[in-house]
């Protein structure tokens, strides 16, 4: 059943630090530690690890192997184990095509800020209406966005092998040495060790079920789960590589990642707000506004700002590659055309596509859709808030009920491999994902518009 012309990774070094860069984002370094710190540090970290060796591992399980089932992206992974269940696919790889053009747009501000602070403009992005300035003029957000976008494509162009897998060898390493750097630079900041013991320590009396609810919705934000990534990487994986040892080493480097993020900008932050960690803020706010002043007041502060930028600008560039990778293939797949002549295509599609979410803040910062705050954050929400949980849900149930678990359960035990944890993947897939995804769908919805309805 698989596509024997496909292209492949080199072996199971290469598969899992594609997938890993690819899991490893934006999402791991902003977006993990201001959620640690809003809901309670140390135990929102454990409630995270629990729920990424069980939850995380039986969906990563779920799609890398169906990907590598079927040799094909995720419309043709669904369709040639279903065609009733076809849906699924082209639900899932809208996801991609709607993150990649705000993604590319949010990269470009990190590029932006890359270049700020290694030419002597640290002092400047540390002010406070720097970030807005930027995002509000309308030709310069757009350079960044195109030159960020260039770079992905460029890599994608190269191919599988020579282009995902080389990058991705070359910055995942990197990304790992100066996360370690960075956090144990912060952590002996003056002052930072109780940041550091309010971030690691569990605090039980402050779980809830929103706790719990938050940290499976990071969970599908850091994990690249529910976009047809890991259908796609798993398409091109050997079938001598080991899945389940796969996926436990990228659930390591992800989470390695997030939890290094968070003694990087916990502690960090801490010390900038005298211990207020309701100052730290979601969103762009956090990581382009609250950190370059952060970084303002340490000594040597420019060159780990500096570091901090590389750092989240190979975890952007990895994760944009991921999503242009997954829209290229899904593409090549379904029209058959050649895989260059695509990403050509898919290049000019995304450099148009991601023009509203530059003007969001510009000239179209009047348009709120759906009364939501900008054209960025409403593409955001459809996608990770709407789309993603009801294509894992619909992911669960084709696998649990329609194909049945032991389709994938042998294909993760191919030339005969142990798939210790089947049990467990059997009863999340069917019973436990299935409910908890549901409640993710209804909870994000909910905190966006309110309780009561649309806040038009």
């Amino acid at each position: 059943m698989t596509n024997e012309n496909r292209s492949s990774f080199t072996g199971k070094i290469g598969f899992v630090l594609a997938a890993a860069g690819s899991a490893v984002g934006l999402g791991n370094i902003w977006r993990f530690p201001y959620l640690a710190a809003k809901y309670g540090g140390g135990i929102f970290l454990l409630v995270y690890i629990l729920l990424a060796i069980t939850f995380g591992f039986a969906l990563m399980i779920g799609e890398i192997a169906l990907g590598r089932k079927t040799g094909l992206s995720a419309i043709g992974a669904f369709s040639r184990l279903n065609k009733k269940y076809s849906f699924i696919g082209y639900l899932a790889s809208l996801s991609p095509m709607i993150i990649l053009p705000y993604y590319c747009v949010i990269g470009g501000w990190v590029t932006k800020y890359l270049f700020a602070f290694g030419s002597g403009g640290a002092k400047a992005a540390a002010g406070g209406d720097y970030f807005g300035s930027f995002i509000s003029k309308t030709s310069e957000p757009v350079v960044w966005f195109l030159a960020f976008l260039a770079l992905t494509a460029i890599v994608v162009i190269l191919g599988v092998e020579k282009g995902v897998e080389k990058v991705s060898k070359v910055m995942m390493p990197v990304l790992v040495i100066l996360s370690l750097a960075i956090a144990i630079y912060t952590m002996f900041m003056p002052g930072a060790m109780d940041g550091v013991m309010y971030y690691i320590k569990p605090d039980f009396s402050r779980f809830s079920v929103t706790t719990v609810l938050a940290a499976m919705g990071q969970l599908f934000y850091s994990m690249s789960l529910a976009m047809g990534i890991m259908i796609t990487y798993g398409s091109y994986m050997k079938k001598d590589v080991n899945i389940e040892s796969s996926v436990k080493n990228i659930e390591i480097f992800d989470t390695g990642i997030a939890f290094l993020a968070g003694l990087m900008i916990v502690p960090a932050a801490y010390v900038f707000n005298s211990g207020n960690m309701e100052a730290m803020k979601a969103g762009p706010s956090l990581m382009f506004i609250t950190l370059p002043q952060v970084f303002d007041t340490m000594r040597g502060g420019t060159i780990i700002g500096f570091a901090f930028f590389l750092l989240v600008f190979f975890a952007a560039l990895t994760s944009s590659i991921s999503l242009m990778e997954t829209v290229v293939s899904i593409f090549c797949d379904k029209l058959k055309l050649n895989r260059k002549l695509v990403c050509l295509f898919v290049l000019i599609g995304i450099a148009v596509l991601g023009l509203p979410s530059c003007f969001g803040f510009s000239i179209w910062s009047h348009i709120k859709p759906l009364g939501l705050d900008d054209i960025l954050t409403f593409f955001d929400f459809i996608s990770n808030s709407v789309l993603m949980p009801i294509v894992a849900l619909l992911t669960c149930i084709f696998i649990g009920f329609v194909i049945k678990p032991k389709t994938l359960i042998d294909e993760v035990e191919t030339e005969g491999a142990k798939f210790k944890q089947k049990k467990m993947f059997t009863v999340i897939i069917k019973y436990i994902a299935p409910i908890f995804i549901l409640l993710i769908l209804i909870s994000s919805v909910f905190d966006a518009f309110g309780v009561f309805g649309f806040k038009f």
